[in-house]
């Protein structure tokens, strides 16, 4: 009878395990968002750390072994991980998850993007054509993605597909009631600058102005010119300098000083293991530092 239960268990755990999609997000808040959707049917496995800039990773063999056993890849896209996210892909040697396949998903293809029709000329930088792929720092097209996410799990979970919508809608729900919130407490922010072009869709939502960015050309390092250039246009004005964790922070503390104004270091991307409630914290946690501006 023992061996009976035993088997029954160990069967029940296998179709269980089966059931749930094998989700590999790109970055922490693709993570965090496909956690949400998916909840209890989705196990998520994240290929970048939160402290690193996804422009500039390498494909490794640790991503290849996660991509191959996946049932969906779900990146930002725009070409923000077009440095190793296709050769991690190629490695993985999984069909399901190959572009045009329901197992690749680029969340940046679902919401309209700023910044798109650049010419792709490195002369200009490391520019994105398709558009600014940083979409994620707007909460509501955070939530737009969570509905074209949900609807291409349930494509590939079909008894799951109410579910995942349900999900989606209290995603959308939740950020329709901070975001009100969130636009009140910025109203009177001067304005930031900031180092890379990664934060403008976070500024956009708030109605607060972008001053300027510390990179002459989009990761180009800022030369002393173009730094001298900066203080001549912005001094005498108020505003706050915002860099991400992972860039350089020379530049921003040499403004900060010249201009009198506070520079402020910020993640740009949950933990690894991250939810909606990171998500928030996160952007929470912006949103407070535009009152030193005030």
């Amino acid at each position: 009878m023992r061996k009976i239960i035993t088997v029954f268990l160990l069967a029940l755990l296998a179709h269980i395990a089966h059931a749930e999609l094998q989700v590999v997000a790109t970055v922490p808040n693709m993570g965090a968002l496909a956690r949400e959707i998916g909840g209890d049917a989705v196990n998520v496995r994240v290929l970048a750390p939160p402290d690193r800039d996804a422009h500039y990773l390498e494909a490794r063999p640790s991503m290849m072994a996660a991509l191959r056993r996946a049932d969906i890849v779900v990146s930002v896209g725009a070409e923000l991980e077009i440095g190793w996210l296709p050769a991690a892909i190629q490695g993985g040697h999984n069909r399901r998850i190959q572009r045009g396949q329901p197992g690749y998903f680029e969340a940046a293809r679902k919401v309209e993007l700023i910044g798109v029709g650049k010419p792709a000329d490195r002369a200009l930088g490391d520019v994105h054509p398709m558009g600014n792929p940083h979409f994620y720092m707007d909460p509501e097209r955070f939530a737009e993605a969570g509905y074209a996410l949900a609807e291409r799990f349930g494509s590939l979970s079909p008894d799951n597909a109410e579910y995942f919508m349900a999900n989606a809608e209290s995603v959308d729900e939740r950020v329709s009631g901070m975001m009100p919130k969130w636009r009140e407490r910025a109203e009177s922010a001067h304005g930031v600058l900031l180092y890379h072009e990664d934060a403008d869709y976070l500024l956009h939502a708030l109605d607060v102005p972008v001053l300027g960015y510390i990179e002459p050309l989009p990761g180009i390092p800022p030369t002393a010119r173009h730094l001298r250039s900066i203080i001549s246009e912005l001094s005498g004005r108020d505003g706050v300098i915002w860099t991400m964790d992972f860039q350089p922070a020379e530049g921003g503390q040499f403004l900060s000083r010249e201009l009198g104004w506070p520079s402020v270091r910020l993640p740009s991307q949950v933990h690894t293991d991250g939810d909606l409630d990171d998500y928030f914290s996160m952007i929470d946690n912006w949103v407070d530092t535009l009152k030193v501006s005030e």
